[in-house]
Parts: structure tokens; C-alpha cells; sequence
């Protein structure tokens, strides 16, 4: 494997965050679970001097310790949701309630 964030997640976060440049987008929001997502939208934001906001559940912050800090060392704000089960579920609906809340500059990178 040649991609440089571990995983095949770079492939998409590399077009959706032109495209949100593309829109005049300066703020990308995401969720990650297990961190690897994270990790490639980080890495994307951090090539496109790109504001970026990763919502995690505080249970898979704990258990991704090492992904969060790479999040984080590439300029990532990581927020962990403590809300409900604190997993995957409700850091993509507190993800959604920010993009919602943010539309005019910030894009939602699935």
C-alpha cells in the first residue's frame, strides 16, 4: 500500500476536498470512527491550508489514542462526543448539527 495516510481513505477526501475549494469552502468538517478517515481528511486539509473539524466518539478516542494524535499533529481540531453511546453514531450526528450550524463555509467530507 502507497498511500501515505495507511489506507485507501485519501483517494476520496483528495477529491471532495477540492471540490469543496472548488465551492469557496474553507472549513471541513468529518466523523471518524476507528480514526482512519480522519487521519486522510486531516492530511488533505493540512495540503490545502484547510480549516478541519473531526468529531469522534470518546469511546473510539480512547482506543485510537494514536490516530487522534495524528489528527491532531496535522492541525486537526478532534472533538470527542461524550453524547450517547459515545461511538461512531453520535459523532456523525453531532458532525451533521456543526455543518448544519456552519453551511456558508464549510464543507461535509463523507
Amino acid at each position: 500500500d502507497l498511500n501515505h495516510t495507511g489506507a485507501h481513505k485519501i483517494n476520496n477526501t483528495i477529491g471532495q476536498a477540492l471540490l469543496a475549494v472548488k465551492m469557496g469552502k474553507r472549513k471541513i468538517v468529518a466523523e471518524t470512527g476507528a480514526g482512519q478517515h480522519g487521519v486522510a481528511t486531516a492530511t488533505v486539509c493540512a495540503l490545502l491550508n484547510l480549516d478541519c473539524v473531526i468529531f469522534m466518539g470518546a469511546e473510539d478516542v480512547r482506543r485510537q489514542e494514536l490516530n487522534v494524535f495524528r489528527m491532531e499533529l496535522l492541525g486537526a481540531k478532534v472533538i470527542s462526543v461524550e453524547s450517547g453511546s459515545a461511538t461512531l453514531k453520535d459523532a456523525v450526528n453531532e458532525a451533521l448539527r456543526y455543518w448544519v450550524a456552519n453551511v456558508d463555509d464549510t464543507h461535509y467530507l463523507l
